[in-house]
Formats: structure tokens, sequence, C-alpha cells
């Protein structure tokens, strides 16, 4: 599973790199048919709190899964959007099971 990481108008810190790349690639975990996870960062409005946003594009065999948030904290945000692409990998797993 390739992981690209693209941070908008500022620099990602390794830390930060090394955190998502751990995060999502727990999502191997739900589907071995993961190709590819983009993952976009960027800062809404500097001034004020909540204001780093990630979207997670995740590129499968079969399709594409989305997820975007906006946190007080990047790691919160990546957090969250692993988790609803957990939800949304299991509710596909269970849809193709059915059929």
């Amino acid at each position: 599973m390739e992981i690209r990481i693209q941070s908008i108008h500022f620099d990602a810190t390794e830390k930060l790199q090394e955190f998502i790349e751990k995060k999502v690639s727990k999502l191997e975990k739900f589907s071995e048919e993961i190709r590819k996870v983009e993952v976009t960062l960027k800062v809404v409005k500097p001034e004020t709190s909540m204001n780093k946003e990630a979207s997670l594009k995740l590129s499968a065999k079969n399709g594409e899964l989305y997820a975007e948030k906006v946190c007080d904290t990047f790691e919160e945000a990546v957090d969250v959007c692993v988790d609803a692409l957990t939800r949304q990998l299991e509710k596909f797993k269970e849809k193709q099971k059915n059929h």
C-alpha cells in the first residue's frame, strides 16, 4: 500500500509524517485491496483553533473511500479520518459478504 502525504502551504514535520504513516497503515488490516491512500493536510483560517484539516482518499481495487475532518491538531484530524475509513471499509466488506 502506498501512502502519499501532501501538506499545503506548510512543511509537515517528520514526526507528523511518521504518525500519519503508522495510523494509515492500520487500514491494511481491514482490506488487502487498498492500493493507495492520499493524505492532504491544510491549515484553514490560521488565526483560529480547530483549523487543521486532514482529508484521506483511499483507493482500493474496487472503488474509492473518502474522509475529511477539521480538528485542533493534524494528529486528531487524521485519527478521526482513519476511524471513519475503518467504518466505511467494514460496511463495504459486509455488503460484499451479503452478495
